[in-house]
């Protein structure tokens, strides 16, 4: 993973994270409390991206 593109969408009291990895064009998405810190909403989406981009190497 060499850049990961981040885009946030607030919906109420949430904001939809998304990570995307534009080598292999994967993303990961996650819905995350409005409260969090950019750095904690980043840290999740990034989490569920590594564990995607895990999971498609070991297919």
């Amino acid at each position: 993973m060499s850049e990961i593109y981040f885009e946030y969408v607030a919906q109420g009291a949430y904001v939809k994270v998304s990570a995307i990895e534009p080598e292999t064009k994967t993303e990961a998405v996650v819905v995350v409390p409005r409260g969090l810190s950019e750095e904690q909403m980043k840290y999740q989406a990034l989490q569920k991206l590594s564990y995607i981009l895990k999971k498609k190497a070991e297919e």
